[in-house]
């Protein structure tokens, strides 16, 4: 190593919002300087260090992994920053230990550590005495040179000779100055070493400003606010060796090299951590697997020698791979949860191939019946991970995790922390605030970004004309985007992730550093790299589906005496098909978007198999093989290259759909395993060109071993050409159908209950979105349309969630807003055989659930409706009968109770007769407190205009992509809100919205339609909407009006007929197009003068205003043309 420098104190973008120096960059730049060695030090964590590492030895530079940490002593509210580096394997680990201990159970606004702890760590470590904020400078600053002096002889003396140093700094802030000069006098003094560090908080010097940005973003500062927190000095860049002799003496440089010559540290990717399923010493976990799974076999087959043999392959590749107690620790704790009625789903993921996972119950599908492959879960040629994802129903999934974690102990599970980086709109949006423009400026800006995944900066400018003409408009835009990409792409924040949860032998902090989340432990490493280090990572993922099932299960139960075994369902279900035929889907998993329901009535589905190839192709890319697949499953007629694909393409009617076919097509057709087969799957998908030459080589001509090559086989080789090309285009779309498999049992599941069981189901359903409004509107509709009355909430009838009663479901009080959980609990409790009044029901409920809020919302829902009582007339008592309770409970108070014999329940005079409120009153009642219209609903009586105009359902709008972007819409709504602004060249234009009996939308009037329409929106309510869609990938769908139409009960039908000698199609296509450019409500007709025929031009209304009729007569001529 030669003599130069390296840079020991260094914060990269993992020291959140502070460090800069990007990884990459940064030990590119130090390559490019000749240094040996470079350091990563992030203020208290550890997040980066692996990627650090990685990266450094991908540069051929030698990583040094360390930590600046903060350290307290007596005062535990002063901490002072100390540099610690890893010099070996036992540094690095008491290196994680300090900084897991930090966060989980020192933390006090910083992860702070102890000197106390530090002083059982020290072992392997190689301390610097850090910045200005190090104690030693602490004492020095204050002139405090005595306790100086004794700081860091305290430090010399735990980390030993050699092992701690005085860090000298010089970014030219005075204090350095001063304090550099006293740090060189405590060297000679105490023979302690110096050594120089540049404390590297950017790359370049011209990131300063970007650097001090990041500081204004954390902060919540802007860059004129001269008294934010920043740096005094624009020198924290990673300087040349060259430019650091110039500021420190020879010693402080050349005790860096030696520091890095010290260094003996490597990251062990080689070796697996994983847990042991027992700790007893003679426990043999290869056989216990192997007697669990021949029981489990058992019971899962009548005969099951036909599978003894894929059985034993299983069991030979898990011992192999080491993954015996894996396998038992995810039977244990799937076991615990049947046992204790948590809902389990079939599993999803590649362990849909394992026989071994079937025979444990670990997943519900069988591998054999849907030809699912071993090798895509585990390939003995590529070792990696296993990766089996587990559904639990979502309101019991804690409690598996806490089973877990108890059984292995706290020390020995922890969740994953994921990061959040600043993707392209959040750069700007931060960036934009920081530089103190204006939010609408920056807005319009930030939504000019499509919203494509991955998508960044550099792509949307080229892919959006609008935000390049900005950035060519405005200096100020141009900046914005110029700064917004320089910390693009670094890490925001941090947090749990949702489902994984990682199990290690030894305690976690033996393995990897600690972090403390919103009282969750998490790992500071990301699960690919837990993967990378040889820990074994689950994940416990919650699903609502599970829940519906679960329950919907106790429905039918209850109300039929009917005990449904949902694992064993019959296969072919002829109800259950024909309901998803008829796309009559809302509600299954996985089958209930519009797209996918329109899909499902051409598919037809007729068995489970059907189900797993519709999922799989309803996705981007794979949609362009759904005609295909279509026509050859209605034709059935379809062609192979060659006579084994039939077998493996049969199923899916001669397309490639699965990965599984691309792994069955290379094996049969060229002679590979399938364990070689995966890893060409896993070539092609990624699209590695140099690999796929290769690969196709060996699949024509073989290796010149195992594999001989299609041609060998019988295949010509422009055949095989023709076919590696074809699956090469597929591999890169085409879905795991084990994971496919997964997701079709639950869909099968929830088809099969709602079609047999609708009451019971829907009831379960709805009762999962009680807190979606919409969503739920839009489930009681289907309930209604299946002839299925739902029955108003109720305090004498109802419970928390939906409940069936007969054939009926009766809404939940649980749904209505202000009322919750103790207060329904309380009036099941006390209803007994029900409230008879109000009075009745307000004194015999305890004061401490009630509140105002909470009897309004039950009366306004209709929850108190017969007691023959008017709901305007509650409204009017309520508050009386609640005052006198009250007053009654002052006086029963301990010490009162004397004044009274006896209190009776309070009333407040007699009911009165006052009117009812009229319907739209008690329909706004209803939609303020359930989020939705229960008894009617206000646009309902406009049914024939909705037909007539073939208006579209708000719902279904919005969940259309860009491809219906400028579509023709029509619609009936209500308006909510008007927002009135005025544009650049003074015209006044609305912004609306309005809402249908499930969704709301904005609406949008610019200034021509607005002036039009001004008068009627101030008279009107209800309006037929007409106009163009428009759906960007950045912001919600939204109607840009063309009419607007207030509705009235009768509706005054106009007709513009039109004259013409002959039908002539370039003439109706010119009034076609003229047409949409102002759809509205009156018919077109026209007259034929040659035939005397009249006829209708059927979907194009149009909005007869005088503009428009002006230009027909032009096309026509003006007597040609008349409005009736």
């Amino acid at each position: 190593m030669s003599n130069q420098f390296v840079h020991l104190h260094l914060h990269t973008e993992y020291s959140l919002l502070d460090g800069f120096a990007r990884i990459d960059r940064v030990i590119r730049r130090a390559k490019e300087l000749e240094m040996p060695a470079i350091a990563i030090t992030d203020h208290g964590v550890m997040f980066g260090v692996v990627d650090f590492y990685k990266e450094a030895k991908k540069q051929g530079i030698k990583p040094i992994i360390g930590c600046e940490v903060y350290i307290t002593s007596d005062d535990p509210k002063q901490n002072y920053h100390l540099v610690l580096l890893a010099k070996n394997q036992t540094g690095y680990t008491n290196l994680i230990q300090l900084v897991s201990a930090g966060f989980t159970e020192h933390f006090y606004y910083k992860p702070r550590i102890p000197k106390s702890l530090l002083e059982q760590h020290t072992e392997g470590l190689i301390a610097l005495s850090s910045c200005l904020q190090g104690e030693v400078n602490v004492h020095l600053l204050r002139g405090q040179y005595p306790l100086a002096r004794q700081a860091a002889e305290y430090y010399h003396a735990i980390f030993g000779q050699d092992h701690f140093y005085l860090e000298l700094q010089d970014h030219g802030l005075p204090e350095q100055k001063e304090t550099n000069r006293q740090l060189i006098k405590l060297s000679k003094e105490l023979g302690i070493g110096l050594v120089a560090s540049n404390d590297v908080h950017y790359t370049d010097s011209e990131d300063h400003l970007a650097h001090d940005m990041l500081l204004c973003i954390q902060t919540g500062s802007v860059l004129t606010d001269q008294s934010r927190m920043r740096f005094d000095s624009q020198e924290f860049y990673l300087k040349s060796a060259d430019q650091m002799a110039q500021l420190f003496p020879r010693e402080a440089l050349e005790n860096t090299v030696k520091i890095a010559e010290m260094i003996d540290f490597d990251f062990d990717f080689q070796s697996k951590h994983l847990p042991r399923f027992s700790s007893e010493p003679d426990f043999d976990s290869a056989q216990a697997l192997r007697e669990l799974t021949l029981q489990g076999m058992k019971q899962r087959y009548s005969d099951m020698t036909p599978y003894l043999d894929r059985m034993n392959y299983e069991l030979e590749v898990i011992d192999s791979m080491g993954y015996n107690d894996y396998f038992l620790i995810v039977h244990d704790f799937i076991k615990y949860a049947k046992d204790n009625g948590i809902a389990v789903g079939p599993g999803r993921g590649s362990a849909g191939g394992s026989i071994v996972a079937y025979a444990l119950n670990i997943i519900g599908i069988d591998p054999m019946q849907y030809d699912l492959i071993f090798e895509r879960f585990l390939n003995p040629d590529r070792i990696t991970m296993p990766d089996i994802d587990i559904d639990f129903e979502d309101e019991r999934r804690q409690e598996v995790i806490d089973y877990v974690t108890n059984k292995y102990g706290t020390e020995h599970v922890a969740q994953i922390i994921t990061f959040g980086t600043f993707g392209a709109r959040a750069a700007v949006r931060d960036i934009g605030r920081v530089m103190g423009l204006g939010y609408g400026e920056v807005d319009r800006v930030a939504k000019a970004i499509p919203n494509s995944l991955g998508m960044s900066l550099e792509r949307a400018l080229e892919a959006s004309p609008r935000l390049a003409e900005m950035v060519r408009a405005s200096t100020d835009v141009a900046l914005l985007i110029e700064n917004a990409r320089k910390i693009e792409g670094i890490p925001r924040h941090c947090s749990t992730h949702a489902a994984g949860v990682v199990i290690s032998e030894l305690p976690m902090d033996h393995h990897v550093p600690l972090y403390l989340h919103e009282d969750a432990v998490s790992t500071q490493f990301n699960m690919n790299l837990l993967e990378e280090l040889g820990l074994l990572k689950m994940d416990f993922l919650g699903l609502r589906n599970l829940t519906i099932i679960k329950n919907a299960l106790a429905f039918i139960q209850d109300n039929r005496g009917i005990e449904i075994d949902i694992d064993h369902l019959p296969d072919r279900d002829p109800k259950t098909f024909q309901m998803l035929t008829e796309g009559d889907s809302l509600g299954i998993f996985q089958l209930e978007s519009s797209g996918m329901r329109s899909f499902f009535r051409e598919l037809k589905p007729e068995k489970i198999e059907d189900i797993i190839a519709g999922i799989s192709l309803y996705r981007p890319g794979p949609m362009e093989s759904i005609p295909t697949y279509l026509r050859n499953r209605n034709s059935g007629q379809f062609n192979y290259v060659h006579p084994v694909m039939e077998d493996i393409l049969a199923v899916t009617y001669g397309v490639i759909v699965y990965q599984e076919q691309v792994m069955q097509l290379v094996r049969d057709l060229a002679g590979y395993t399938y364990a070689q087969s995966d890893l060409v799957r896993r070539a092609m998908s990624k699209k590695d060109m140099a690999v796929m030459q290769r690969e196709r080589n060996i699949f024509l001509y073989g290796d010149g071993g195992s594999i001989s090559g299609c041609v060998a086989r019988g295949l010509s080789e422009e055949q095989g050409n023709r076919l590696f090309d074809g699956m090469m285009d597929f591999a890169r779309y085409a879905f795991n159908k084990s994971h496919a498999a997964g997701y079709a049992i639950i869909a099968y599941q929830t088809a099969y209950l709602k079609a047999h069981y609708p009451v019971e189901f829907m009831a379960a359903l709805m009762s999962s979105v009680m807190g979606n409004s919409p969503k739920l509107a839009q489930y009681m509709d289907n309930v209604r349309s299946m002839k299925i009355e739902v029955l108003p909430p109720s305090v004498n009838h109802s419970v928390d969630g939906f409940s069936i009663e007969g054939e009926s479901i009766r809404f939940g009080l649980k749904a209505i807003k202000n009322v919750g959980t103790t207060l329904i609990q309380s009036i099941v409790r006390m209803r007994r055989d029900g409230f008879s009044s109000l009075d009745d029901f307000l004194n015999r409920l305890s004061i401490g659930v009630l509140n105002k809020r909470a009897i309004e919302s039950l009366i306004k829902a209709g929850a108190l409706d017969g007691m023959a009582e008017s709901r305007r007339s509650m409204m009017l008592r309520y508050e009386n009968i609640l005052d006198g309770i009250q007053r009654g409970a002052r006086i029963n108070a301990p010490g009162q109770l004397s004044l009274f014999d006896e209190v009776e329940p309070v009333h407040n005079g007699p009911r009165t007769s006052l009117t009812e409120y009229d319907d739209e009153q008690l329909l706004e009642m209803e939609k303020e407190v359930l989020g939705m219209y229960f008894s009617g609903h206000p646009l309902r009586r406009f049914s024939g205009v909705r037909q007539k105009y073939h208006c579209r359902d708000f719902v279904e709008l919005t969940a259309l992509d860009e491809s219906a972007d400028n579509t023709i819409v029509s619609a009936i709504a209500m308006l909510r809100t008007i927002s009135v602004k005025t544009t650049r060249a003074g015209e006044r234009m609305a912004f609306c919205r309005m809402e249908d009996e499930y969704e709301s939308m904005e609406i949008i009037l610019f200034p021509k339609v607005f002036k039009e329409v001004e008068k009627l929106l101030e008279q009107e309510q209800y309006f037929l909407v007409q106009g163009r869609l428009s759906v960007k990938e950045d912001e919600p769908a939204k109607i840009i009006v063309s009419n607007l139409r207030g509705l009235s009960d009768d509706i005054v039908e106009q007709k513009v007929y039109l004259r013409l000698p002959s039908w002539q199609t370039e003439i109706i296509d010119d009034i076609v197009r003229l047409a949409q450019t102002r759809p509205g409500p009156a018919c077109l007709r026209v007259y034929c003068e040659d035939t005397g025929h009249v006829r209708d031009l059927q979907g194009y209304g149009i909005l007869p205003a005088d503009d428009l009729i002006a230009q027909l007569q032009a096309i026509l001529g003006q007597d040609a043309v008349v409005v009736k």
